[in-house]
């Protein structure tokens, strides 16, 4: 029998599209719901057929806008995951969600469709910010989400961005405050990244600097009441995200819908979605490996030492930059507070 694999779901429609925003995503009012479950369906029993009854550790609802979705249609997608895979008891099961898009009793309906784990884009506590991103909602309504889904849900989590050309570390300190007092035991806080292709990459911004940024981003970990567990990612103890852990630690998963991406894994050998999921292609074992090093090395948890990733890693560049790299029990390597600063140079170092 073939190994458990994550699911990722990816759900494309949005009230408006954000002015930042680069993600796989459109704007639509009224999405045809009834053919996009068939589509999603039917990538369900492909993958079953290619897989078999495999069990399931997470399922993840991504966006897009998931919590415009009916409530029937999400039922429907996972009940058709049930009766081709094995679902298990304790299977997280995510979505992500925008203010203004669920109230007590849809969140409800969601819950008792099988959430159990809720991602609220709140992006920023400010109304003037909020206008300026692009937001459909307000800081008020985001507030009224958090309440609900902390009324209804053990794990909920909160996405921010910081950054903006207006911003302080003052600015930053006020949000980590906030998410304090309100007690959310995870939040997610990115920091504000210009694509060409969006609204803001066609102004121009005058950002933050490169030092300012970086204090910003010290201030989160020193006023923040939760743990660093990735670059972007804080959470108390026991209530990390469980799905994204796994696709950073280079547990296999698949990627359904259009613009998700999936690593696949078939008898030993790895193999990358393409297209419209009908089609994959192997993966070299250097090819898997250093995409596991460029994502376990933003964890908190490390890159797993073992015979693929010890053959791409230069172990004597990590040995003589205890600074920037330590060396951890399990056989794990990670970054320092220190290498986190300058992650995406020190990847490059790092592998050979």
């Amino acid at each position: 029998m073939n190994t458990a694999h994550n699911i990722y779901i990816h759900v494309p429609f949005c009230i408006s599209k954000c002015n930042y925003c680069a993600f796989f995503s459109r704007a639509c009012a009224t999405p045809d719901w009834d053919s996009y479950a068939e589509k999603i369906i039917s990538e369900i029993k492909y993958w079953h057929n290619i897989l078999g009854r495999i069990a399931v550790p997470t399922i993840f609802f991504g966006g897009g806008t998931p919590s415009i979705m009916p409530t029937k249609i999400f039922a429907k997608i996972l009940n058709a995951i049930r009766k081709n895979f094995e679902v298990l008891n304790n299977t997280e099961i995510t979505i992500e969600a925008n203010p203004k898009t669920l109230d007590a009793t849809r969140l409800r309906e969601f819950c008792d469709a099988g959430v159990n784990r809720i991602s609220i884009g709140v992006q920023s506590f400010d109304d003037e910010k909020l206008r300026f991103l692009g937001r459909a909602h307000n800081a008020d309504d985001a507030r009224r989400l958090i309440d609900d889904a902390m009324a209804q849900v053990k794990n909920v989590s909160a996405d921010f961005i910081y950054g903006l050309p207006s911003d302080s570390v003052d600015d930053v300190i006020k949000t980590c405050t906030e998410i304090n007092k309100i007690g959310l035991p995870h939040c997610s806080l990115y920091e504000l990244t210009i694509e060409p292709i969006t609204p803001f990459g066609k102004m121009n911004l005058q950002m933050p600097s490169n030092e300012t940024m970086a204090e910003m981003y010290m201030a989160i970990a020193k006023n923040l009441k939760l743990n660093r567990y990735e670059v972007s990612n804080y959470a108390a103890d026991g209530s990390e995200c469980r799905h994204n852990q796994n696709v950073w630690d280079g547990a296999p998963y698949i990627g359904i819908g259009d613009g998700a991406a999936g690593r696949i894994l078939i008898d030993n050998i790895w193999y990358e979605e393409m297209g419209d999921r009908k089609l994959f292609k192997p993966l070299s074992d250097s090819e898997r490996a250093i995409e596991r090093v460029i994502t376990g090395m933003r964890t908190r948890r490390g890159v797993l030492l073992d015979g693929t990733t010890k053959k791409i890693i230069d172990i004597e560049f990590a040995k003589s930059n205890s600074d920037m790299i330590e060396f951890r029990p399990g056989n794990r390597i990670r970054a320092t507070d220190a290498g986190i600063l300058v992650l995406d140079n020190l990847i490059e170092r790092l592998v050979k």
